[in-house]
């Protein structure tokens, strides 16, 4: 039985790392592996996979909890870098292993096996892109322009690489089948053919717009919606608008990640809201009722009298939408903080005076009680 994806080594991070340090080791490795960075640079795109892979897990705190008590379903596959376990687009394929093997023991089945694996559609990259968001857009959901460089298919040769009126021809050194075979008695060895590169075809007058290669780069434009209680480093999937696949292949898929604007007043915790809430020393002292924000406007809430600093109270079903929740919403925890004068004028001095006088008690004389 495969090993689990080792997702902490992908990222380079501890398994005991918060959700920030996740999130900065992911965007920083995402930037330097991105494939727009790194233009034909084969390593550059698995490792980015990987990356994707491995944050598109560790950071969603459920996905991470199920990920790290091993209860969730995760892929596994051959070994690859960040641990034994491999990740996704490195599964092991039967199929692939019967083709090596045919191609070691008698080149004529593994030729042709070679040739079908090689001409199958391929699925286009998938992409990446960036959107800063407002804290109200996070919470009310919103519509968000979004440009992202890609390839698209060329509108001159229409994908074939050729120039119009021509079409690729049979690679004559292979003959069409996309490999080369080499070896002597029953054993041989097949590689992709030196002159087609395993396509089995060879353009001998290239389309001009091109150069051959099927597809142009170009910027694409969406209008993107986000939901309603996005987090700030969430990833909305996009399917399909990646780039697009080859030889009538599917197309990527477009992840967006987003960046929400801190809010002045309400803090994200989670699935909830926290607010502070100051009071001054006889709204603790007495009990108070006080205004508060919510994000439909203000409530009321009850303090009572002898109120600690930091007491929480909570209003139930006020916070942020759940995402894929429907009408379930998190809550809005009130954090009451008191507030002590720096200086105070002499009535104020004269006031407090009187009232440690009155006040009976050392709150600080269990300190120093024998333990018995």
């Amino acid at each position: 039985m495969a090993a689990r994806p080792d997702y902490y080594a992908a990222l380079g991070v501890a398994q005991n790392a918060s959700q920030d340090e996740i999130k900065k080791a992911y965007r920083k490795l995402a930037r330097q592996h991105h494939p727009d960075r790194n233009p034909g640079n084969q390593d550059a795109e698995t490792r980015f996979k990987e990356i994707s892979a491995a944050y598109d897990v560790l950071g969603d705190p459920d996905k991470r909890k199920q990920y790290d008590s091993g209860t969730g379903q995760f892929a596994t596959g051959g070994p690859g870098p960040g641990g034994p376990g491999g990740f996704a687009g490195f599964d092991f394929d039967a199929g692939s292993m019967g083709d090596i093997l045919s191609n070691l023991f008698g080149g004529g089945a593994g030729g042709a096996r070679g040739r079908r694996g090689r001409q199958q559609p391929q699925r286009g990259r998938d992409l990446e892109a960036e959107v800063k968001i407002s804290f109200d857009q996070a919470i009310s959901g919103a519509q968000v322009s979004l440009s992202v460089p890609t390839t698209s298919t060329c509108p001159t040769c229409h994908g074939t690489g050729a120039k119009p009126g021509t079409t690729p021809k049979v690679c004559p050194r292979c003959e069409g089948r996309g490999i080369e075979t080499e070896g002597q008695g029953m054993f041989s060895i097949s590689q992709p053919c030196s002159r087609c590169g395993g396509a089995g075809t060879v353009i001998e007058d290239p389309c001009a717009t091109c150069k051959g290669s099927g597809s142009v780069r170009t910027v694409k434009r969406y209008r993107v919606n986000i939901p309603a209680g996005v987090k700030d480093g969430g990833r909305i999937r996009l399917p399909g608008k990646g780039e697009p696949g080859r030889r009538g292949g599917p197309s990527g898929d477009l992840f967006v990640l987003t960046h929400v604007t801190p809010s002045p007043i309400f803090k994200r915790k989670g699935e909830h809201l926290e607010v502070e809430v100051p009071l001054t020393v006889p709204e603790a002292l007495l009990g108070a009722e006080v205004e508060v924000p919510t994000l439909a406007g203000r409530k009321t809430l009850r303090v009572p009298p002898g109120t600690k600093h930091g007491t929480v109270q909570r209003l139930r079903g006020e916070g942020p939408p759940k995402p894929g929740g429907a009408a379930q919403r998190g809550d809005i925890h009130y954090r009451f903080v008191i507030e002590v004068p720096s200086k105070l004028t002499s009535e104020q001095h004269q006031a407090v005076d009187a009232l440690s006088h009155v006040l009976d008690g050392n709150p600080r004389a269990r300190l120093f009680e024998e333990v018995v």
